[in-house]
């Protein structure tokens, strides 16, 4: 099958230009100037499809580079499968996804990962690979890392938050950052003091502040900027290169930029909540049907910052700066009926978790309309970037020769209209939207993986066995 895409202008990282790309199967194969292609030979006998994308972005597929596809979590599952979940991305131009295995102390970390490979293979929409999540560190732990390193899993993640279900201590974290110093593979963090929030959430409760709003303020700013400098400081005793995820509090981005303007391997990434969301205008929300528990459909861990003392504006300051590299979307979703409202009278017993998968291209492209970023920046943290920190860069997160044919057409003059009812774009397996009534002066129009179009303006012309799994290598990234 031969695509060509005319008409068009192709944004990479490193800028925009007017051309025409060629897909032969499921790579490209050529970028050509504007009308070269056409020449010398008869289209209708040497091009399967044209595809004309005259005023419109020819961008690489997006990495959504952060998700939980039925992750289990506080009794219960994230309500995407692989199948819906990677469905919806693809709806969103994602062409790839790397997705967390779970590991909780005492499970064998080889087993949890050959089950992750049970519940993805032939269940997803576009391609994907595999983080691993340690809990209890052991000395298997560290063995499993340099296995599953030739299994195409080079990042691991370590949590300081969530004790007796996540937590590493510092100990245990330390021992995993030797590994990756040696092996070369990379450590992600959930930094957050997790001692310090449970007495501040059990206190919140024995006062009787149960609700969705104080999720936020028992995780205060304070948590997350320690546990980042503490996760620093161990990288930098250690040697290994160190990514933090989902970072909301603007203190935290100055923890980072200090580190790496000292030169370390430290790298991050935020998500779409944290630059558009907050905690006064969320999880203090109240309405009819849910009343004060209505904040509940935004609890996520980081939780939402206040917008008075400016959190969301340093987060689009940091992306342009590169203090943040990657914009991914933690995508964890759960229902209000059935598994948010678990927390109804207890806040801590919300399912932390907020659905954007769908709708991170777009978010992200808003920001470009706003002057928050360029053109290239846009599609730098959102696919290029990733791909690169990740170990996938020039099949992965770029339109050029040899790269797979992961292609979005994107028009600018377009519109999409985001949330549930009619009208309105939702494809996620959940009952409500977090970012229901926001209105994006853009549109995916056609979305290509690996060469097969999946998406056709409001068509679904992909199937659940379309994705395969990515083998990465180690990152692309490191200073």
């Amino acid at each position: 099958m031969k695509t060509l895409i005319t008409n068009g202008t192709v944004v990479n990282a490193t800028g925009t230009a007017e051309a025409d790309v060629l897909i032969n199967g499921e790579t490209i194969a050529a970028v050509l100037a504007p009308g070269s292609a056409l020449l010398g030979f008869d289209v209708a006998s040497n091009v399967d499809r044209v595809i004309d994308a005259r005023g419109k972005y020819v961008i690489p597929g997006g990495i959504d580079a952060h998700t939980h596809m039925e992750m289990p979590f506080g009794g219960t599952f994230a309500s995407d499968t692989f199948e819906t979940g990677t469905r919806a991305a693809a709806w969103g131009g994602t062409t790839s996804i790397v997705d967390f295995v779970v590991q909780y102390a005492g499970e064998n970390v080889l087993d949890q990962y050959a089950l992750w490979h049970q519940k993805a293979a032939g269940n997803c929409a576009v391609d994907y690979g595999f983080h691993q999540i340690l809990s209890d560190v052991q000395d298997s732990s560290l063995t499993a890392m340099d296995e599953l390193l030739n299994e195409g899993v080079s990042s691991f993640k370590l949590f300081m938050a969530y004790k007796g279900v996540f937590l590493s201590d510092d100990g245990q974290i330390v021992k995993a950052m030797q590994r990756a110093s040696e092996n070369g593979s990379l450590m992600m963090m959930h930094a957050e003091n997790g001692s310090v929030i449970d007495l501040l959430v059990q206190q919140a409760i024995e006062r009787g502040d149960t609700s969705p709003y104080f999720h936020g303020t028992t995780r205060p700013w304070q948590t997350e900027e320690e546990a980042t400098h503490r996760a620093i400081m161990l990288a930098n005793l250690t040697g290994a290169p160190l990514y933090i995820v989902h970072v909301s509090a603007k203190q935290a981005v100055e923890q980072i930029a200090l580190a790496r303007d000292r030169g370390q391997n430290v790298f991050a990434e935020t998500c779409p909540q944290y630059l558009y969301l907050s905690l006064e205008e969320q999880l203090g929300a109240s309405s009819n049907q849910w009343g004060d528990f209505e904040g509940a459909k935004w609890v996520c861990s980081t939780p939402l910052r206040s917008r008075a003392e400016g959190h969301q504006h340093h987060m689009w300051q940091g992306l342009r700066t590169n203090d943040l590299q990657v914009i991914s979307t933690d995508h964890c979703p759960f229902c209000m009926k059935g598994q948010k409202d678990m927390g109804i009278g207890n806040f801590s017993k919300i399912p932390n978790g907020i659905g954007s998968v769908e709708h991170r291209m777009d978010l992200i492209y808003q920001g470009v309309v706003m002057g928050e970023i360029s053109l290239p920046r846009w599609v730098e943290l959102t696919s290029t970037t990733p791909a690169r920190m990740f170990g996938m860069y020039g099949k992965k997160g770029v339109i050029q020769p040899g790269a797979d044919g992961d292609v979005v057409v994107y028009d600018p003059n377009g519109h999409t209209s985001i949330g549930i009812g009619e009208g309105r774009t939702h494809h996620m397996n959940m009952d409500y939207s977090a970012w229901e009534g926001f209105e994006i002066d853009g549109h995916v129009d056609t979305v290509i993986s690996r060469g097969k179009v999946i998406v056709d303006g409001n068509q679904y012309l992909g199937s659940k066995t379309d994705g395969k799994y990515f083998k990465r290598g180690l990152s692309q990234y490191l200073i």
